[in-house]
Parts: structure tokens; sequence; C-alpha cells
């Protein structure tokens, strides 16, 4: 079930600093994600962004700091036991089986589980996402952008995850299916996950959220409350297309 302690960290990362080859990406990061909430992070491209959400999950190589889930280091486990222990991720880019039907989908979501939780999984993510449901026979490929990354999202919450990591969930929608997209997102708060979602639609996304983080060069720049964040002439000169008197 997912984590309802609101205000409690449920992920803490201590001077974390990761990559992929010889340098790292992402520079001596520090935060706290509270339970129950939306952590929105922007940045221009190349910040770091996807690096430190994949990190979270044990996609790349750490090179120091440390990954606390719920209070317990969770570093050196491999993504597949992060998983077991409450945390998914929706990766960037269409990540569904587009051959597929939209049932075959949602039945290869729940392949971890055993028994009879599988089949209530499904009904579970059915229940939520009702679009789902009536296009069960329908092929992935052939849903709209929005849909499929319902799709994707209902896909990785058959498992059960306590934390909820989206890169880029809007990247390619028209503004009609952004709109659903972050509709749903504030809907998985409202249910008692916690998110944490990378955004280029910094606006749309900071509407929504509890927590806005501003990543510049691979490091922190800015973290605190979403609606701060926005009002922020630097940032809105930035990544809002506001007008301010400096540029972060």
């Amino acid at each position: 079930m997912p984590d309802t302690t609101s205000g409690e960290p449920i992920l803490e990362l201590d001077r974390l600093s990761v990559g992929y080859t010889d340098e790292p990406v992402v520079v001596d990061f520090s935060a706290a994600i509270a339970a129950g909430t939306i952590t929105t992070v922007i940045g221009p491209n190349g910040a770091g962004k996807s690096t430190l959400l994949r990190a979270v999950y044990g996609l790349n190589r750490r090179f120091g700091g440390h990954v606390r889930f719920a209070g317990e280091p969770i570093e050196t486990l491999a993504p597949r036991e992060r998983l077991k222990l409450g945390i998914g991720f929706v990766p960037q880019g269409r990540c569904n089986f587009p051959l597929m039907t939209v049932r075959e989908n949602l039945e290869l979501g729940a392949y971890t589980l055993r028994g009879d939780a599988a089949p209530a999984a499904l009904e579970r993510v059915l229940a939520q996402f009702p679009v789902l449901r009536a296009k069960l026979s329908v092929l992935a490929g052939n849903l709209s952008g929005g849909e499929q990354q319902i799709l994707e999202t209902a896909m990785v919450l058959e498992a059960g995850p306590r934390l909820l990591l989206l890169d880029e969930p809007s990247l390619g929608l028209s503004p009609a299916n952004q709109d659903q997209i972050f509709a749903t997102i504030a809907d998985l708060r409202g249910r008692g996950l916690t998110v944490l979602v990378v955004e280029q639609n910094a606006h749309g996304a900071l509407q929504v959220s509890d927590t806005g983080i501003v990543m510049e060069l691979g490091r922190l720049f800015m973290m605190g409350p979403a609606a701060e964040i926005i009002a922020d002439p630097r940032i809105k000169v930035a990544y809002l297309g506001g007008e301010g008197s400096a540029t972060p």
C-alpha cells in the first residue's frame, strides 16, 4: 500500500554523485522527499535531471554519497530489489509494447506478482484508469500519446510502489494530453503515492506539485515550495516564459 505518512521523508539523497563513465554528471546532491507529495525537478537540458532520477532506481554509476528509502540505505541495491521495496520507474519516451493489446501490456506489468495478486492488481489499475478498461482489446500503439503514458504508468503501478519516478511524462504530448497527465499525477498523490517527476513543462508540473527542485550543471540550484519556485523571478525568466530581472 502507498505510504501515507505526509511530511516524513520517504527518500533521502545525501551528497550523491552519479554518472555513467569516468566522471559524475550529478555532483554532491542532497535532498529529502516527503512522503505523500509531488516533487518536480526542472532545469536546462544536460542539467542531470534524468540522471538523478535513474540514480534513485539504481541505473547508473554511483561515485559517492548515499540513498535512503523509508529510512533504509539502498545505494548498493539492484533495480529489481528497489522495485520490490516499493520504488517504481516510468522512463522517458514510449516504453509499452505497441503491437500488443492494452490487456496484454497490463498482464506483463504484473509479471512480478504471484497467484491472485496479479489479477487483483490489473483490476485495481483499471478501476483507477477507466480509459484503459474501455480499450483493453486495442493495440497499445494505437492509443493516443496521453493514453499510452497512462498505460505505462498503470503497468508500473501494478507492482504497488510507494514512490513513483516519472521521467518527462508530458514529452511530445498535445496540450490537452499534458493536462490529462498532470491531472493523473495529482490524483496519484490523492491516493497516498509519493511522486518524483522530471519535466520540461515546468509550469504545468509545478502547478500540481508540492515541492520544486531546480538543477544547474549537475548540482542543486534551488529547492522549495512549488509556489515559491513558480514566483521566483529568476525561474520565471529561465523556465516559465515570464519577466524578471535576472537568470539563474
